[in-house]
């Protein structure tokens, strides 16, 4: 089960990487466009939704890998046994707000499906599709966050954090702000 979590965290990091770089070559053709008078405005909504789902679709990945912003001022200061009880309450409360922030994205998502809504921008298509990668994005989030809770209660150390040290070991410090 491990490795399979594991390859979708990655998987879905990898495609949101693949968002970006769909990004690059959208903003590359959309600057040769304007200079040789090609239509190409319609880029710019399919540009808005790669930039949301590159986003989303890298939350897990980015968590797991200890590139989510996190205050460990406290969590550093404390004894391990204290920062176990703390890491537990926070990864509770993120579990619980993601969960929510999911419930929230599926069913906005699927209103927008039920009723047929359609993007407003020049390129109109309906909008579900690329409201889904939010969806898949939260919902994937929301696998790790509960993963991340299991494991810290079985008595492991987070992975962010050992991703964090690792990066230490091996004299990496620009996560440090």
């Amino acid at each position: 089960m491990r490795r399979f979590l594991n390859a979708l965290y990655d998987g879905a990091g990898a495609l949101g990487a693949f968002c970006v770089f769909l990004i690059f070559v959208l903003m590359i053709l959309a600057g040769v466009g304007r200079q040789m008078n090609w239509h190409v405005s319609g880029l710019n909504d399919v540009v808005a939704w790669l930039c949301a789902a590159a986003a989303f679709l890298a939350m897990a990945h980015a968590f797991r890998h200890g590139d989510f912003v996190r205050v460990t001022l406290l969590l550093d200061a404390v004894p391990p046994r204290v920062r176990r009880v703390l890491d537990v309450a926070c990864l509770l409360i993120a579990s619980v707000s993601v969960t929510y922030l999911t419930y929230a994205a599926t069913s906005f998502t699927w209103e927008s499906y039920e009723f047929a809504e359609m993007a407003t921008g020049l390129v109109v298509i309906p909008i579900w599709i690329p409201q889904a990668t939010f969806v898949v994005g939260c919902w994937l989030l929301l696998i790790a966050m509960v993963d991340e809770l299991v494991g810290v209660v079985r008595g492991e150390k987070p992975s962010y954090q050992r991703a964090v040290e690792e990066r230490h070991a091996a004299g990496d410090f620009s996560s440090e702000v």
